[in-house]
């Protein structure tokens, strides 16, 4: 068998699996029938979401598909039978992308009871259920995303001009990833800041009381914010990446210099093949490392978890081996290749260390909790400075990283060629892994929701404790992910961005600080993340703000409710949050796509510096963002657990306002900055050859 067909036979088996932990999961069993309530009403909204979200997503693929089929007509060989191959791969990639995450939010919204109800009999089998459910968000994203990058690959011919094909696949997933990002984040933290300000600070009450109208809306939040945009995001990230790695290596093939750079290669499209394999068997390796994640005696969660990602991790470097050398090669051309994937690998567990460290328990987040004394304003001053301080040691790491990639194959090859396809494998290897990382991510929302039903079911107060440990360990999880999907979207926008500058054949004297259109691309691009957070971050305080009047409304004018005699109306957060978050997505959703068309057709050199600016101050807006929310988070979990006088007291109001704060920047303007940088880039790449033939502005200095 040709080794390339183990590529989609591992999507194909990723999938399985998904399907054999989702049926473990809803197996489980479910509760009382008040747990089985609220879970429903949970169900529903994120149902109900979702449907409304992917039908108005539905209606602009159309019509960018219809756009691309007329627009690139005239860019391919082929006319319109290139075109609308493209149009086609864009449509898959946009239906699988929201596919992977329909699926997950499925079992999530249905997993959250059963952990519940496991709770009760204490914490292994509750973890257990909570991570395989997780895990089935995981492996429905990598196994459709390598399924379908490589069915289409093989369809389309299995040669250089295929690769160009289905950039379209990556751009539909880009499309998804970036509403579904927009959409699910601006949802989640209204419902959930709105919820926690008119509950907590105003009404005294706890988190997830059952009298809070906002409640059910924040549960539903969790989900199609941190499952299904989450899984959308890194299915886009994986498919981009891999799409870019083959970009390269085609670009490579089509200059003839295969055998140059690599002697003792098996085919003069291995380059090609090479990061689909990769993907392939670790795939495997997540599998395997999934079954690895179990409690010990010491009933310590982190531990369990982080085993599974070291397994996955280790097997995925001693597997990557023989794939090489199969593949490329055992002389040193070929080894300086595995190195680069043995760095991506690498890469990944540092960026969980230092992610851990700024967000768990550790010095950062104490900080923001002694702060919490005076408080809020000290307590919001601490916060910002821990999450700009996160930004120095994972942008020096990706830095190491990508001169490593570089370097080891231009020295041991002689060609920068390979330095670049070393690059692009580094963060092929590093996003490997993705289907253990999302199982990681989506055990947050479910273990997040089990403590809501918990507390509103009114189970006794040992299962909230243990619903609480799970969920603490959830919020780390949930900021290893967004850290990790940061890393690897900057080290996979500039093999994006290495290819648009060979798309459009930029002169090297052109391409100069000394030129005024890349200083301005520059400067514009580094405004855009700024820019796009601020629309994003507005909208969540305009939905929160529509939550609060809802709530008090509700305590003001439905009489019985503090005393738990009324029950709230809950459909009307969830409609207020839904139709907020539909209609605030559509703006910064087309940013990303107006934008670089608009610069590239003035100008393809002034987009060139506009790509590089995005990817610099989008990497380290972003990782401020996450790691400095996140950091807010645990510094009100530990005061809540007992810490500065517990619930209630100052220290605790004060780090409430902090984590208002943050929970847009972790959960909605962070993350969505992703899917941003590597949708610009990959409508550069498409639309390179019209930018090239109509610009504005001349291709030379």
């Amino acid at each position: 068998m040709d080794i390339l067909w183990l590529a989609p036979l591992a999507g194909l088996i990723g999938l399985v699996f998904a399907a054999i932990f989702a049926i473990y999961t809803l197996r489980q069993e479910s509760g009382s029938e008040k747990m089985d309530a609220i879970s429903n009403a949970i169900q529903e909204g994120a149902s109900a979401y979702l449907n409304r979200q992917y039908r108005t997503i539905a209606v602009v693929a159309i019509i960018i598909a219809i756009i691309l089929f007329v627009a690139l007509s005239h860019a391919f060989p082929h006319g319109a039978s290139d075109s609308g191959r493209v149009a086609i791969a864009f449509l898959a990639g946009a239906a699988c992308s929201a596919a992977a995450g329909y699926i997950g939010m499925f079992v999530s919204t249905r997993g959250n009871v059963r952990v519940a109800k496991a709770a009760e009999s204490g914490l292994r089998k509750a973890l257990t259920i909570a991570f395989r459910g997780g895990a089935v968000t995981g492996l429905s994203v990598v196994g459709l995303a390598l399924l379908g990058t490589a069915a289409l690959y093989i369809i389309y011919g299995a040669n250089p001009e295929a690769v160009d094909l289905i950039v379209g696949y990556g751009f539909g997933a880009s499309l998804i990833s970036l509403f579904a990002r927009i959409g699910g984040g601006i949802y989640t933290k209204a419902a959930d800041v709105g919820a926690d300000l008119v509950g907590k600070v105003e009404a005294g009450i706890p988190e997830d009381d059952p009298r809070n109208a906002g409640v059910i809306a924040d549960n539903v939040g969790d989900n199609v914010g941190d499952c299904a945009g989450m899984g959308a995001d890194l299915f886009e990230t994986y498919v981009v990446t891999a799409i870019a790695a083959m970009l390269i290596g085609g670009l490579i093939t089509k200059r003839g210099m295969v055998k140059a750079i690599f002697p003792n290669i098996a085919s003069n499209f291995a380059l090609i093949e090479y990061p689909l394999v990769l993907g392939a068997v670790a795939i495997f390796a997540s599998i395997i490392a999934i079954f690895a994640v179990r409690m010990d005696k010491s009933e310590r969660i982190m531990p369990a978890l982080y085993r599974g990602v070291a397994t996955a991790a280790v097997l995925s470097m001693v597997m990557f081996y023989p794939v090489t050398a199969v593949l490329i090669g055992t002389d040193a051309h070929a080894i300086a290749i595995y190195l680069s994937a043995v760095i991506g690998i690498i890469t990944m567990a540092l960026m969980v260390i230092v992610t851990e460290y700024f967000t768990q328990i550790h010095a950062p987040v104490r900080a923001i909790v002694e702060a919490s004394k005076t408080g809020a304003g000290t307590n919001l001053i601490t916060g910002l400075a821990m999450g700009m301080l996160s930004t120095g040691l994972p942008v020096i790491i990706i830095s190491g990283s990508i001169l490593a990639a570089y370097f080891i194959p231009l020295y041991l090859t002689g060609n920068n060629l390979a330095g670049l396809y070393g690059i692009a494998i580094t963060a092929v290897a590093m996003l490997s892994t993705t289907g253990i990382i999302i199982a990681l991510d989506s055990y947050g929302p479910i273990t997040d929701n089990a403590g809501g039903i918990a507390e509103m079911a009114d189970l006794p107060p040992q299962v909230r404790e243990r619903t609480d440990k799970l969920d603490a360990v959830g919020n780390t999880t949930k900021a290893v992910t967004k850290g990790y999907a940061i890393a690897s979207a900057a080290i996979a926008a500039l093999a994006l961005f290495s290819d648009y500058l060979h798309k459009v054949d930029l002169p090297a004297a052109s391409f100069s600080l000394f030129n005024p259109l890349v200083l301005v691309g520059l400067l514009l691009g580094g405004l855009l993340p700024f820019i796009f957070s601020a629309i994003m971050m507005r909208a969540v305080g305009r939905g929160a703000f529509k939550i609060v009047e809802e709530v008090r409304r509700q305590f003001r004018e439905i009489p019985g409710i503090m005393e738990g005699k009324a029950k709230p109306e809950y459909g009307k957060c969830v409609e207020i949050v839904t139709t907020a978050a539909l209609k605030e997505m559509i703006v910064p959703g087309m940013i990303a796509v107006v934008v670089p068309i608009a610069v590239g057709l003035f100008s393809p050199i002034a987009l060139g510096g506009l790509l590089i600016g995005v990817i610099v101050s989008g990497l380290v807006l972003a990782l401020m963002m996450a790691n400095g929310g996140a950091a807010w988070d645990n510094a009100k979990k530990m005061i809540e657990d007992g810490y500065l006088g517990g619930k209630g007291s100052d220290a605790h109001k004060a780090a409430v306002i902090g984590d208002t704060v943050g929970d847009p920047f972790k959960d909605t303007a962070g993350p969505a900055i992703n899917p941003l940088i590597k949708a610009m880039n990959m409508v550069a790449i498409l639309f390179s050859t019209l930018f090239v033939a109509y610009s504005l502005m001349p291709m030379s200095p």
